[in-house]
């Protein structure tokens, strides 16, 4: 998965994440992410092989064991994080200073720890204060990810009170696998740990700016701390510094309705600019690489951070104050201005003085909390992917991957005025049980752009909803939302591009001649590649001797084991 998200993101021209220049766009030359790490000796190799065997035969034996306690069960992933970052060091060559074969036993002693708890039916982890790592299968490929935990020593597991949560995305490190990530989330509060707050640091699969997988990654940790721990989804905050900026910008952007406040700082917040600014690369993009720049270009964006309080901050002297700079330039145009704090004469990194000036800025937006039901909405997407902002939801485009706009108020007690719907065929107003401020006694009035419409009344649990289309003769309400059935873009079944990565996937290997040859060629190199990778795995079997002997039913069996989790069956 980790290169295949690498691939995606040459593809989609996101070259910030890892080129350092021109040089480094080439992929018969580009160098690897992570670098290859030091030999392991032969006697640390022993050890920790044999340690990671006995903790695989342990969640082996808590997987058959726990079969009918499915609650139990789901728990395992908190011990596979530990089996996965040691045996992906291990296969990969992941190991990059000599002291990481002591965390990677460390590691494994953790997991076997959490494995004999589980086992005797305790998780004392599930109530730890402080420094926690957890984990979670993805929905993507059935893998598990780790992800960190800095839950307050105010934090009361009888309680009833919910607590703020920030995210803090990370930044770049290239040689940060799940082996140096859990280490450093067992170890380092990291920049920011607000009192009274918990912070979620996710892994999203490596430094890839937490897009694609890495993005998924971040909104299904969240969802899984939510079973575990009490959070006011009211006060969810986004933030994070270098690349863990530009992951900021991008969360902000596409989902400006799901957050309380956004405090990206330095990053990348497009692929043009940064790349002209931060390195001296001008691109020549196809017209698809450039149409596709829209899904990660922020400044494409940047109105939806109406919706949104946004604190950026920039180093006075840092190149990466750029993204900050040019978000400010979209916003404007939009009508909007940005709130950014820089630090004198500062670098890459946050000033002091400007962490103290963020943090009480901050806590003013979260003890307000989060405005679920705004009276105007501005939204843009270019894509059914991002297709909701507050109480409005994009049904149905005109055009895919040309802007969409759509701009709508509540007017008085019983209108609702939508002013533009720009590049969108159908769309849904929703406002759920007890958040809608029309007159439940009057029936609503909705105009849209030049139509005049009656609404849906408003129900007596004070929800509203009105499900809008566009036909030949201009608006119309209609009984249920666009698109209906049948074969048709709509969100989530928009792609393939747009859903590439962002959820589970088939891949099929070549059944014929391509449609163009040089693509023909490719898969042909890549089948051949992947095929001599595989069958030398096999080779590393002592029951296996040549070729002749390794099946092509072996090599499917194989390619499902790779990709699946170390120890997992």
């Amino acid at each position: 998965m980790r290169r295949l998200i690498i691939s995606a993101l040459i593809l989609s021209g996101s070259l910030p994440i890892f080129a350092d220049g021109p040089a480094d766009n080439n992929p018969t030359t580009v160098r690897r992410v992570p670098p290859p790490g030091i030999e392991v000796p032969e006697v640390e190799r022993m050890e920790l092989e044999a340690g990671l065997a006995t903790l695989q035969g342990e969640i082996r034996a808590l997987r058959r064991q726990l079969k009918v306690q499915p609650h139990r069960l789901s728990l395992l992933p908190d011990i596979e994080i530990f089996s996965k970052a040691v045996a992906y060091a291990l296969r990969y060559r992941e190991f990059q200073k000599p002291n990481e074969f002591k965390i990677a036993r460390a590691h494994l002693e953790r997991g076997r720890e959490r494995a004999r708890q589980l086992a005797a039916g305790e998780t004392p982890w599930l109530t730890q204060t402080g420094l926690v790592v957890r984990g979670f299968r993805s929905q993507i490929d059935g893998s598990v990810q780790p992800y960190g935990l800095v839950i307050p020593e105010s934090y009361s597991f009888e309680g009833a009170r919910k607590h703020r949560l920030d995210f803090w995305f990370h930044g770049r490190g290239e040689r940060t696998v799940e082996l140096g990530f859990l280490h450093q989330r067992l170890t380092n509060r990291g920049p920011f740990a607000p009192a009274d707050t918990i912070v979620l640091h996710p892994f999203a699969r490596y430094s890839n700016g937490n897009k694609f997988a890495g993005e998924i990654d971040c909104l299904e940790a969240l969802e899984h701390a939510k079973q575990f721990y009490r959070i006011d989804p009211e006060r969810i905050l986004v933030r994070g510094f270098s690349m863990g900026g530009a992951a900021c910008w991008h969360f902000a952007v596409h989902y400006a309705d799901r957050w309380c406040a956004a405090n990206p700082g330095a990053g990348y917040s497009e692929t043009p600019e940064f790349l002209r600014t931060f390195q001296g690369e001008t691109l020549t993009p196809t017209w698809y690489q450039r149409k596709l720049w829209h899904m990660h270009d922020c400044t494409d964006w940047a109105v939806n951070l109406a919706q949104l309080p946004t604190v950026a901050y920039s180093g006075e002297i840092d190149r990466q104050k750029q993204a900050a700079d040019i978000m400010a330039v979209a916003m404007k145009k939009e009508g909007l201005t940005l709130r950014h704090i820089i630090g004198p004469k500062t670098a890459h990194k946050i000033h002091p003085d400007s962490k103290i000036e963020i943090e009480e800025r901050l806590d003013a937006i979260a003890a307000r909390g989060r405005d679920t039901v705004p009276t105007t909405v501005r939204f843009t997407t270019w894509t059914l992917r991002y297709n909701r902002m507050h109480w409005i939801t994009v049904d149905q485009l005109a055009e895919h991957w040309s802007r969409a706009r759509i701009e709508a108020h509540i007017e008085g007690a019983s209108r609702v005025v939508v002013e533009t719907a720009e590049n969108i065929k159908a769309f849904t107003l929703h406002m759920p049980a007890g958040s809608c401020p029309l007159d439940p006694t009057v029936p609503p009035l909705l105009v849209i752009e030049k139509s005049v419409l009656q609404a849906p009344p408003v129900f007596s649990d004070r929800s509203w909803t009105a499900h809008c289309r566009k036909e030949k003769g201009g608006w119309v309400v209609s009984s249920e939302p666009a698109p209906g059935k049948g074969l048709v873009k709509r969100h989530r079944l928009q792609g393939p591009i747009d859903d590439a990565f962002l959820d589970s996937f088939v891949m099929v290997t070549p059944t014929g001649e391509a449609w163009h040859k040089a693509v023909g060629d490719w898969c042909d190199a890549e089948l051949k590649h992947a095929t001599a990778q595989w069958r030398q795995q096999f080779r590393g079997d002592a029951r296996v001797k040549t070729d002749a002997e390794i099946s092509e039913q072996d090599i499917a069996k194989h390619n499902l084991v790779l990709w699946g989790d170390p120890g997992s069956n």
